[in-house]
């Protein structure tokens, strides 16, 4: 019987392995791009990068170090150079796959770093499975630039698990619309009409502006943004801006803000600065083909009637009034229940020997002008033009 050399015997005791074998390794040495392990076989172990990990610009060295074991698959036993060709990835995919399903299965909350931000959405990757996030599933809003999740933490579900067509999809919006909601709902329970509220605004529009007061978004309309006249929200506002308002309205879900705060409210004193009889100083903000209105302070208007102008008989007020003139007149009227004013420069002027009658009608008539009625009839008809 001939003895083995030491050759063979050194062969026989290192074990065979197959393609697709799994097999345990020690790192020998680390590469930036490549890790070499000692898997027990008569060659080393071959690790890429590129079979390491699906994430770009891996550096080995600073994931692995000599010394460390793990787990690999072997992808070819001889690359026609003896050496061993193995991935990690792949097993570890395999593994993800699994964990994967669980998650899909159990509607688990994963956590996962962004590992690319795409044209339509985000990569992210779970035990080296690449899952994908669609733009439209990021955010509970249009959210047009992603780059701000580049290597953040984010947390999803998965919302479609396909491992024939390798098609995993991410589903962040569900979470913070269930979050919104939890939110909305705790606040609502504890918030009543009246109560003083701080937020931020999230959008404006020609109507009014939406702001944020911690778990649901209410609505500034425009008529609430001031005792005086707004002509443009997005002139008083802008995205961001904190805002102290109070709670106006709650119906259901939606929640009416306002910014007139009764302290501040210019018809308290109305009364005495306004009463029949007195002086008062104001700018032309409106004019009609009956009248202008005169702005007394922000929220306070009153209305000089085209026959309360002059004594001299003016077909419209535009004749001799523009925009943005100041005028003084005399309060001939004043009705608080109403919040109506008519004013008269006429009664300023030094009355004539003899009075005609008609004027004294004409006098007499605007006193009882319908201010509401008269602006609500040249809405209509501007919204007819």
């Amino acid at each position: 019987m001939s003895e083995l050399t030491f050759e063979q015997m050194l062969e026989e005791s290192l074990k065979t392995i197959h393609t697709g074998e799994v097999v345990e390794g020690t790192v020998i040495d680390v590469k930036p791009e490549e890790i070499i392990l000692n898997i027990g076989y008569k060659s080393d172990g071959i690790l890429t990068r590129n079979e390491y990990t699906n994430e770009p610009g891996v550096d080995l060295t600073k994931v692995v170090k000599p010394g460390d074991t793990m787990e690999v698959k072997v992808l070819k036993v001889n690359d026609g150079e003896g050496q061993v060709i193995l991935t990690y990835k792949r097993l570890a995919a395999d593994r993800g796959n699994k964990r994967i399903e669980e998650a899909f299965n159990n509607k688990e909350i994963l956590t996962a770093k962004v590992a690319q931000v795409l044209d339509g959405g985000l990569s992210v990757i779970i035990d080296e499975v690449r899952i994908f996030i669609p733009a439209s599933l990021v955010s509970d809003s249009y959210e047009k630039d992603l780059t701000k999740y580049a290597g953040q933490e984010i947390q999803f579900v998965i919302s479609e698990y396909n491992p024939k067509r390798r098609r995993y999809i991410g589903d962040r919006k569900q979470l913070l619309v269930a979050e919104k909601a939890e939110m909305q709902k705790k606040l609502l329970e504890s918030i009543q009409v009246g109560d003083v509220v701080e937020g931020v605004v999230k959008n404006v529009t020609d109507f009014g502006a939406f702001i944020d007061i911690g778990g649901a978004d209410g609505l500034l309309h425009i008529s609430e943004m001031s005792w005086g006249r707004v002509e443009n929200p997005k002139k008083v506002f802008k995205v961001g801006d904190e805002v102290k308002s109070f709670i106006k309205e709650i119906s259901g879900t939606k929640i009416a803000l306002s910014l007139k705060f009764e302290d501040a409210n210019p018809w308290k004193d109305a009364e005495s600065k306004y009463a029949v009889g007195n002086e008062v100083t104001g700018k032309v903000a409106r004019m009609t083909d009956f009248g202008a209105f005169i702005e007394l302070e922000p929220g306070v208007d009153a209305l000089l009637h085209v026959s309360q102008i002059s004594k001299e008989h003016i077909e419209k007020p535009a004749d001799v009034l523009k925009t943005g003139d100041e005028v003084t007149a005399k309060v001939v009227d004043f009705n608080s229940e109403d919040k109506k004013i008519s004013l008269s420069i006429k009664a300023m002027m030094a009355p004539e020997p003899e009075a005609d009658e008609q004027e004294a009608e004409e006098d007499a008539d605007v006193v009882s002008v319908d201010i509401d009625a008269v602006i609500s009839a040249e809405e209509e008809k501007e919204a007819e033009e």
